[in-house]
This record gives structure tokens, sequence and C-alpha cells, in this order.
């Protein structure tokens, strides 16, 4: 039982971070996912490394940005970070 006691604190922070890290970081990874899954040609975008770009092909695991008028760069899905917001048009 005494050991029991001691244990006791230590599995509560662990859960407790577990809530405060985990979950949450999870459930952005999970948005940014569909997010990227669900990528259309004509979307809005801004990559990892701060380019914005409209989305204008596919192939494969990589899309095909414009980025400039006729210039288009090719990069990996997962380098998109986000869709742009309509106010930053």
């Amino acid at each position: 039982m005494a050991q029991f006691q001691q244990i006791l604190p230590l599995v509560f922070i662990l859960a407790i971070f577990y809530i405060i890290v985990f979950l949450p970081a999870r459930r952005r990874q999970k948005k940014l996912d569909d997010m990227v899954a669900s990528l259309k040609s004509g979307d809005k975008v801004i990559t990892n490394g701060g380019i914005y770009g409209t989305v204008v092909g596919f192939k494969g695991d990589r899309i095909q940005l414009r980025v400039a008028e006729n210039v288009k760069i090719e990069l990996s899905r997962n380098a998109v970070a986000a869709l742009q917001k309509a106010e930053e048009e």
C-alpha cells in the first residue's frame, strides 16, 4: 500500500502532462493532415518556409504552387503549413 502511495503522484503528473501536451499536439496534427489531404487546385496556401502560393497541380505526394506570374515551384505536400485566410488576400 505504501508503494502505491509513492507512485500515485508520479502517475498523476504524467496524466496531466499527457493531457496538456500530447492531446492538443495530436489534434493539431490530425487537423493539418486532413487539410493537406483535402487540398485542391486553386487553394491559396502558406508553406512551412513562409512562401505564399496557389495550388495549380498535384504529382503523387508533391504539389505544384504558383508563387508569381509564370513562376511555379514543386513542393512536398508536407511543406504546406496552412490555408491563407480571406483577410490576407
